[in-house]
């Protein structure tokens, strides 16, 4: 979904958002630092096989999924997806930098639950130059995420 479909998406839900133009950056945390914004704010997006069906981790950059928790959390097998196996199912985005947004692809989202303390986050928008940040209450609202303890902090 190139940024012009999200942004027709956010504005038919009269979500209040901004786009961030960025140097190209493809890592988490070397997208927050180009950005200059928080790791802790900026959600990563993890493709994740949950019982044999693709899902969504998102979590903030900062952080690690801890597979062992989401596993227990939703009660089935979850392991890591490689790029080959999804990227086919994100036309117009370039690999890695798909939006969190789970429920246009016909995806489950997780959440870590530390990403829900922010008031704001930020995500790549389906490039690697563009971020898209907005109110988390806004995000939980269009895209309905199961929010979890699954995330593992790591010291940057």
């Amino acid at each position: 979904m190139p940024i012009r479909k999200l942004r027709e998406f956010l504005d038919e839900n009269r979500v209040k958002y901004l786009t961030i133009s960025h140097s190209p950056a493809y890592t988490a945390q070397e997208i927050a630092a180009s950005a200059h914004i928080p790791g802790k704010e900026l959600a990563k997006t993890v493709m994740v096989r949950v019982g044999g069906k693709l899902a969504m981790a998102v979590l903030p950059a900062i952080d690690l999924v801890d597979f062992d928790r989401l596993a227990d959390a939703v009660g089935e097998k979850v392991e890591l997806v490689d790029e080959k196996e999804f990227k086919d199912a994100f036309p117009g985005c370039e690999v890695g930098a798909m939006p969190p947004f789970g429920n246009l692809y016909g995806f489950d989202v997780y959440v870590a639950d530390s990403l829900a303390e922010d008031k704001q986050i930020a995500f790549n928008a389906g490039s690697h130059t563009e971020l898209v940040r907005l109110s988390f209450d806004d995000f939980e609202r269009l895209v309905k995420p199961r929010v979890i303890a699954f995330a593992v902090h790591t010291e940057v």
